[in-house]
C-alpha cells in the first residue's frame, strides 16, 4: 500500500464520513495518511447498429438508382430514384448526401454483386462452365445498364481509391475462378488473372455496333476454350 502525507491546503476534497476524497485518486483516512486509489476508467460507449429499417432502406434506394440510372444515365432524377425505393428524398440524402456518393454506392454494389456470383460458381458449377459464367454475367451488366455503367464510369474515374478496390475485387474473383480450374486440372495455372480481366474489358471496350453483344459472347467462348487443358 502507497501512502502520501498531503496538508489540507492542497487538497479540494469530497466529504465521505471520516474519509475525504480528492481528485486524481488519493484518498485520505481518518487518521490523516493518503492512500492512492486505482481508478475504474469509464467504459466506452457502443456505437449502435444500424436499425433494421435503415437497411433495408439503403438497400431499396442502391435497387432503385441501379434501375433508374440503367434508364436514364448518370443525370436521371434523384427524386426518382427516391420515389421507387418508396421513401422520401430526406432519406436519400440520409444515406447518399451527394450524387457522387450514391454513384460510389451502386458501383461498389454491382463489384460486390459479381465477386458473390464468382463465390456461388465456385461452389455449384465445373470450372470452366464457372468461368464462363461469370464472364458472361459481366458482359450482360454492361448489355443491359448501358446507362449505369456510364455512371458507374463517373464514380470510379472520380476516386482513385475506389477503382482501385473494385479492380482488386474483379481480379480476386477472377483468381477464385481460375485457381478453382488450376486445382481440377481443367484450366491452366500460367495466366495471371489481371491479364484475363484486362483482356474482358479490352473486348467490350471494343464493342462497335448495337447488336455487338451476341459477337462478344463468342469471342469470350473462344477466349475460354483456350484456357482449358488439353
Amino acid at each position: 500500500m502507497v501512502l502520501m502525507m498531503q496538508s489540507d491546503r492542497q487538497a479540494s476534497p469530497l466529504q465521505r464520513g471520516g474519509l475525504q476524497l480528492i481528485y486524481g485518486g488519493c484518498l485520505r483516512l481518518a487518521s490523516g495518511q493518503w492512500q492512492f486509489l486505482k481508478m475504474e476508467p469509464e467504459k466506452q460507449k457502443t456505437s449502435r447498429k444500424p436499425r433494421a429499417d435503415s437497411i433495408k432502406n439503403r438497400e431499396r434506394l442502391l435497387e432503385a438508382a441501379t434501375a433508374i440510372f440503367s434508364a436514364g444515365g448518370p443525370q436521371a432524377s434523384l427524386e426518382a430514384v427516391a420515389r421507387q425505393a418508396g421513401v422520401g428524398i430526406g432519406t436519400l440524402y440520409r444515406h447518399f448526401p451527394t450524387r457522387e456518393a450514391l454513384f460510389e454506392a451502386v458501383y461498389r454494389h454491382e463489384v460486390e454483386l459479381l465477386a458473390e456470383l464468382a463465390e456461388r460458381l465456385v461452389r455449384d458449377k465445373e470450372p470452366v462452365d464457372a468461368l464462363r459464367t461469370w464472364l458472361h454475367a459481366t458482359i450482360r451488366l454492361v448489355a443491359t445498364k448501358k446507362g449505369m455503367i456510364e455512371a458507374l464510369q463517373l464514380a470510379a474515374h472520380g476516386s482513385s481509391e475506389l477503382k482501385a478496390y473494385t479492380y482488386q475485387r474483379m481480379v480476386a474473383a477472377v483468381a477464385q475462378l481460375m485457381t478453382h480450374g488450376a486445382e481440377a486440372g481443367t484450366l491452366r495455372a500460367d495466366i495471371p488473372a489481371d491479364e484475363l480481366l484486362n483482356t474482358l474489358f479490352g473486348i467490350l471496350y471494343a464493342q462497335g455496333p448495337a447488336n455487338w453483344q451476341p459477337a462478344v459472347m463468342r469471342m469470350v467462348d473462344v477466349f475460354v476454350d483456350g484456357l482449358r487443358v488439353r
